[in-house]
């Protein structure tokens, strides 16, 4: 037994020296950081720490206070595994004393250390043993530690990565040090291969020794147990009465030997259970050890793509006067999320924010007058004359004031009336027993969701309400400058996002042959028809014909992605709109939508990626850019930007706003070209003329949040109307069921019909078979308004309008259409 103490005693003693090798465990080398007086923290580099047997690192961060001051310039001081901050720092002089800043006054106090800090003018701590360490972006770090949250800034990327570097190391001695797995090890060599093989060597034989000794364990209760039983039977045998003391003196010995062994066994027990304990924490730091080195890599990798990057921003930010910028920065005193806890803190506090990706263009706002004069002199890479801005531009006059006053102007129009408002939307709660009771034994595909997650309308009448700013296309085909009529092209094809910023709820799914049409021909002068031509995958055909001069068509199909967090929607399919007059033809693709938080929180939607709207005929192109949502970006929220180009690229308007608010158009009069960065790209300074509103959005109706967060034309896009096809999203039983509050009934008729379209398509699916058995070619499902050409713009198969469909309305023959509701 003694052997076997011995060699795991000593097989102890070498584990605790190979864990001291383990560089993340051991290295105190930690670079420290000191404070002036009246400026920010500078990196000292690698130091000694302030205290012995401490690392400690210093420095300044910017730390999340409160919506009403953002963030606010903080001392931070990292000692002991705890991480402090204060208001002001301690610098120690050479004469030993130290001088405690206060509101930027130096006054004289007596010598402090971190503790004397934290005991006057600590104003929070955190103990990184039990935190969690995360980077949000280049320039932030977020520290959360059950209830408390820190939402931390840097000046740069590279002092962001100082920081996490020193938390990381602190945050793994303070774990090293609760669990008590070694001493002060001070500086050591790296573990190599060697070391690691061995540890587990080690592990290996400390595993085998645990199992020699739970065998003699075993074997000791055992034998001990039969000397027992052995002795009292001797003791009840009829002997003489010397003979009979002896066996009871041996008696008295085998018990104190049974109770010595007993007592043996269960510090055997104890031992046991401890070093299995100790034998799992040290697989954990090997373990832990081996994730850090992985995490050092990638550090190290995206050190080099920030130190890049920084590179490209530095050699390609141009040199602009703030006189002539006209670029006003927004502060960051409000963010969209919570960010911690608040704080009383009411000291001014200078604001740096962390450098951002410089934006591909910079706009100037010129001055006509100066530009007039002195037009001649200016060289760049394209030139304009800012008094056509004024007066041959004159769609773009009207425009500026029809964006403003077209709700209340085509109020005026003789029109029917139609309704503004439906039932409020019902309170009810989503009870998930009530979704679950009903998948049980059925298949993942026949699983019903209910009408909780949508609203009253269809898939093909949200098609349908991209056309509210319709207006924009009329004026469109007035201009007689295929550029002009790229800007109000591309206002459109931003407007028609400006419906889904509240709208989180899921439309419903049209059914195969469903229809939908929207006849505005006497009131707006246009005429729009819907099909849902494929349900595997689902695709929607969509036809506008308008009398104003345009015409437009699109097949879009929807993709949808689910990464845990957030839904990505990715419509495909490209939209195609033609003018009489002209016969330009413009194509575009819409970009991607994304649902954020699905799972836990509050729905909201944001768009991005890149549009780009191509003149088929002139040649002429618009790229717009939407810029996705960002907490601490310097941007206004739902960005985008954009540049006008004729076929020789030259710019000639600049597009800009928000999709959810507005858009605008400035004139370029000069552009010039900035410094080359890396990757060979220019950044290019327009300077333009003042921009004028091509659209802006028409406000909600009141009490919108109740019903569904429509619009005025959503309002009206369910309305009951005569003389429609029987398959027209407005007879739809369910949807009109969920639209008047009655959603429980809505839930049971959806159902029926989606079992109803499975019947359908099962029936399809026999047919086909039978062709097949017979050697005969199967179609399957022709779409009844729509066929399918190959487009000679795009050269891709596309569902166009054949026609037909107005025609049986006003004969009201609608013998063709199928039964599917």
């Amino acid at each position: 037994m003694g052997k076997a103490a011995a060699l795991c005693g000593s097989g102890t003693r070498g584990l605790v020296s190979l864990l001291s090798a383990v560089p993340c465990l051991a290295r105190r080398d930690l670079p420290a950081m000191s404070a002036e007086p009246g400026g920010r923290g500078t990196a000292a580099g690698a130091g000694p720490p302030a205290a012995p047997g401490s690392d400690t690192y210093k420095g300044w961060l910017f730390k999340w206070t409160n919506y009403l001051k953002g963030y606010q310039r903080r001392w931070f001081v990292l000692s002991n595994g705890l991480l402090s901050y204060y208001r002001s720092s301690a610098t120690v002089r050479s004469d030993g004393s130290a001088w405690k800043r206060v509101k930027s006054t130096p006054v004289p106090a007596r010598r402090m250390g971190t503790q004397a800090e934290m005991a006057h003018t600590c104003r929070g701590t955190i103990n990184l043993s039990t935190a969690h360490i995360d980077t949000e972006d280049s320039c932030n770090i977020v520290l959360s530690n059950g209830g408390r949250t820190y939402h931390l800034k840097a000046n740069s990327e590279v002092e962001r990565q100082r920081w996490v570097t020193a938390l990381e190391l602190a945050k793994a001695k303070a774990i090293r040090m609760r669990n008590n797995q070694s001493d002060d090890s001070g500086d050591e060599e790296p573990a190599s291969q060697s070391d690691k093989s061995e540890l587990h060597g080690t592990l290996k034989t400390l595993s085998s020794k645990l199992e020699d000794l739970s065998t003699c364990n075993d074997l000791i209760a055992k034998h001990g147990a039969a000397l027992q039983r052995s002795l009292s039977e001797l003791e009840n045998l009829k002997l003489p009465a010397e003979s009979g003391e002896k066996i009871k003196a041996v008696n008295e010995r085998a018990t104190l030997f049974r109770i010595t062994s007993n007592a043996m066994i269960n510090a055997c027990r104890d031992f046991l259970d401890l070093a299995e304990t100790h034998s799992r924490k040290w697989q954990r730091a090997l373990q832990y050890e081996r994730e850090q080195r992985i995490r050092l890599e990638e550090t190290i990798e995206q050190l080099a793509k920030q130190h890049n990057s920084l590179e490209r921003a530095c050699r390609g930010a141009p040199g602009l006067s703030s006189s002539t910028t006209g670029i006003t920065s927004t502060t960051k005193g409000s963010v969209q999320s919570a960010k911690g806890e608040a704080s009383d803190e009411d000291e001014e506090t200078e604001y740096f924010d962390a450098m951002e990706d410089a934006p591909a263009f910079i706009t100037v706002t010129a001055d006509p007058k100066h530009h007039r004069r002195s037009g001649s002199n200016l060289s760049g890479a394209s030139e304009g004359h800012p008094e056509d801005w004024t007066l041959e531009d004159s769609v773009f006059e009207s425009s500026n004031q029809s964006s403003y006053n077209e709700s209340t102007c085509k109020d005026l129009l003789p029109k029917k009336r139609r309704r503004s408002r439906i039932p409020d939307k019902p309170n009810y709660s989503l009870n998930l027993w009530s979704i679950m009771k009903n998948c049980i034994g059925k298949e993942l595909s026949k699983i019903p969701m209910p009408v909780n997650f949508n609203e009253p309308l269809s898939m093909l009448q949200r098609l349908t309400e991209d056309l509210e700013y319709h207006e924009l296309l009329d004026k469109a085909a007035k201009c007689e400058s295929s550029t002009e009529q790229m800007c109000f092209v591309a206002a459109f094809s931003v407007s028609s996002y400006s419906t889904t910023v509240h709208r989180t709820a899921k439309p419903f799914n049209p059914l195969l042959g469903e229809t939908y049409e929207l006849d505005r021909l006497e009131e707006l002068g246009f005429r729009s028809l819907c099909e849902q031509v494929s349900h595997h995958p689902p695709a929607a055909a969509h036809h506008v014909f308008s009398t104003r001069g345009w015409t437009l068509w699109q097949e879009i199909t929807i993709a949808s992605k689910f990464r845990g967090k957030y839904l990505s929607i990715m419509p495909l399919g490209a939209i195609h709109l033609e003018f009489h007059s002209s016969g330009n033809h413009y194509v575009w693709r819409k970009v991607t939508s994304t649902v954020h938080n699905i799972i836990v929180g509050k729905l909201w939607i944001d768009q991005s990626g890149e549009i780009e709207i191509v003149n088929h005929k002139s040649k002429d192109k618009c790229q717009l850019k939407f810029t996705p949502y960002s907490y601490f970006s310097r941007d206004v929220p739902r960005k985008v930007t954009g540049v006008v180009s004729d076929a020789d690229g030259k710019a000639h308007y600049v597009m800009s706003g928000t999709w959810d608010e507005k858009m605008e158009c400035s004139k370029i009069v000069q552009s010039s070209h900035g410094s080359t960065s890396m990757e060979g790209k220019q950044k290019t300074v327009y300077q333009t003329l003042s921009p004028k509103v091509l659209w802006k959005k028409y406000p909600l109706p009141e009490n919108a949040e109740n019903m569904y967060f429509f619009s005025d034309l959503a309002l009206t896009l369910n309305e009951p109307e005569e003389r429609v096809a029987p398959t027209d999203s407005r007879l739809r039983p369910d949807q009109r069921l969920m639209e008047s509050g009655r959603w429980d009934e809505a839930n049971v008729e959806k159902q029926r019909l989606e079992e109803k379209q499975r019947a359908v398509r099962r029936r399809r699916e026999a047919e086909a078979v039978e062709a097949l058995e017979e050697g005969k070619d199967y179609e399957g499902y022709i779409p009844l308004w729509f066929e399918r050409k190959v487009d000679a713009v795009t050269g891709e198969l596309i569902c166009v309008y054949k026609g037909g469909y107005w025609e049986a309305k006003d004969k009201q023959d609608w013998s063709t259409c199928p039964d599917i509701f």
